[in-house]
């Protein structure tokens, strides 16, 4: 029969459950711009506040936070997760993958009183770490998106070296912002522009979004008709940065983008009968519009344009945005940068949906998220420092099984979240248990390193990426199983050459131990990242002993009953 993936998640019982499947016990039905002087700031938009030298770690006030806000709703919260739970989780968050049998071996064995915070800062030191961060922020800012103009390969490297590097936020940002493809080094973070055809109305979305926290598209014919604080006017700002820009193609050169000097953004409700045309120059949501200067005609270039030249204006509104977007004054910027973050550690934002900040949605932990933004800002926007306080939080290190009684509210934070995997963390986990990646590592010999290691991997996600990637050019979306993807978990040709044994593999390695309790130990171990309880062993032991004639089939079995599983296809 065909496991679905089940509607509930019991960390003790899902496992039992595949195992079932598995054993015929239970049938289941299938389902590069000159920066120029940003706007003034205006007094709404309030510089952060410096936490004073002697203050407490970021992780110790983010659990003081929620311990009072629980209190006050008298919500008990979960106890810390086990180390088998919290090993996985970490491992998944901050390098998109499961660790070996032997990491989790070592890591359960490990009796040191430090050893959680050792190993969030060696996977934060690690390749892995760089790596998953460029596949986290290439989904976040170009939304699986066909790389047209920039070369995948292109833009990755540069994601994954400026991670490497521990480059500010605020720094890629503005380098994100700030390219147009003419400058070689820079020429890969035009592809947030190129990628996106240089058309103003989708730059000036996105930019509101994935920035600044805001989802204006709702406000291109008239203010927005539920959200009050999102303004046409503000909209039409952000457009207003891009209107002159456009897509230009050098002879027997790369595309680049440039701009024109001239090119006015009007606009006007048509809830209003009789509205006229309101000009809109550049700003921010709620800043001040910018001034502009004016110049003689025949002077507003400082290159022309001319049959086959690239156009230089002495002024240029899209380079006012680096200058004005990635400010630690820009709160809409610091928020939404602490509140994503905080949404890839704890699988929710504090303002939800991510890009709907505004009063009629206010945040879940205000005084929290003002913190976040607050230190992030003052931490001049290090996101390897970010999230090793937010790992480091009892907040984040919560068991996912609720304490007695009703499940908490998610947004309560007394539970940690079940976070669906992405397309990438699946196929990365699924060829760790499958022990594929332990073959590769063999394979390499002396020549294994991180780089060598992923190319070797690279072309297995695709198919994953094909089934559970969401939609090109549309943001992530909240978790829903599909018969597609029960499919290619049951039935896969993908999954279940994997699973077949293969020298060095996990069925070989099984096929290749006589104890019982030592392959129950080496199969959760190396699929689920725990040790099985006893119910668990005796149950397999039972089945190996009663097929003991096709031994090597019932393991098969059993290690596609774990993969299939919702213990193994959630983070928890």
């Amino acid at each position: 029969m065909i496991a679905r993936l089940l509607k509930t998640w019991t960390p003790r019982l899902t496992a039992s459950v595949a195992l079932a499947v598995s054993f015929g016990l239970v049938a289941l039905a299938p389902s590069g711009l000159a920066a120029q002087e940003p706007a003034s700031v205006p007094p709404s938009n309030p510089p952060p506040s410096n936490p004073p030298p002697t203050a407490s770690p970021l992780h110790e006030l983010i659990d003081q936070q929620i311990a009072a806000a629980l209190a006050a709703k008298s919500i008990a919260a979960a106890p810390l997760a086990d180390d088998a739970e919290f090993l996985r989780r970490v491992y998944l968050d901050l390098t998109g993958a499961i660790p070996t049998f032997g990491e989790a071996k070592a890591f359960l064995d490990d009796r040191s009183p430090i050893k959680r915070q050792q190993l969030i800062d060696r996977l934060l030191n690690s390749p892995e770490y760089a790596r998953q961060m460029q596949r986290v922020f290439d989904v976040i800012l170009m939304e699986r998106r066909p790389a047209n103009r920039i070369p995948q390969p292109d833009w990755e490297r540069y994601l994954r070296e400026s991670f490497a590097a521990n480059k500010p936020w605020n720094q890629l940002v503005r380098e994100i912002v700030a390219a147009d493809g003419a400058d070689a080094s820079l020429r890969p973070a035009a592809r947030f522009y190129l990628d996106r055809e240089g058309e103003a109305n989708v730059l000036a979305r996105d930019v509101g979004r994935l920035f600044l926290g805001r989802d204006m598209q709702c406000a291109q014919c008239h203010d927005h008709p539920l959200v009050d604080s999102y303004l046409q006017a503000d909209y039409y700002g952000l457009v207003a940065y891009f209107n002159r820009s456009f897509i230009f193609t050098p002879k027997d050169q790369p595309p680049v983008f440039a701009e024109k000097a001239e090119g006015d953004v009007q606009f006007k409700s048509v809830f209003i009968e009789g509205a006229t045309d309101q000009p809109a120059r550049p700003h921010l949501p709620g800043e001040a519009a910018a001034d502009e200067p004016q110049f003689e005609k025949g002077q507003e270039y400082a290159v022309a344009p001319a049959d086959g030249v690239r156009p230089v204006p002495k002024y240029s509104r899209r380079a006012l945005l680096p200058a004005a977007l990635p400010r630690a004054e820009n709160l809409a910027f610091r928020r939404n940068t602490a509140n994503r973050l905080w949404a890839l550690m704890m699988g929710r934002g504090l303002v939800h949906p991510l890009d709907m900040d505004h009063p009629g949605n206010p945040p879940t932990h205000p005084e929290l998220l003002n913190l976040l933004a607050d230190r992030i800002a003052a931490m001049n926007f290090d996101v390897r420092a970010f999230l090793r306080e937010l790992a480091l939080s009892q907040t984040y290190q919560r068991a996912s099984e609720p304490p007695a009684g009703a499940a908490p509210p998610p947004e309560s934070l007394a539970v940690a979240p079940l976070k669906p995997l992405s397309a990438e963390q699946l196929a990365l986990a699924v060829l760790q248990a499958t022990g594929v990646t332990d073959v590769l590592r063999a394979e390499l010999g002396p020549a294994l390193n991180e780089p060598a290691l992923y190319e070797k991997l690279a072309g297995n996600l695709a198919p994953f990426v094909a089934v559970f990637g969401g939609q090109a050019a549309q943001p992530e979306q909240d978790f829903q199983a599909t018969l597609e993807q029960t499919l290619f978990l049951a039935n896969g040709g993908v999954l279940r050459s994997w699973i077949a044994p293969r020298p060095g593999n996990l069925a070989d390695r099984l096929g290749r131990i006589n104890e019982p309790p030592a392959v129950a130990e080496a199969m959760f171990l190396s699929i689920l990242t725990r040790r099985p309880t006893p119910e668990e062993a005796a149950e397999l032991a039972a089945l190996l002993q009663a097929r003991a004639a096709d031994r090597p089939a019932a393991l098969q079995e059993c290690i596609w009953g774990l993969i299939a599983s919702d213990e193994f296809r959630f983070n928890h």
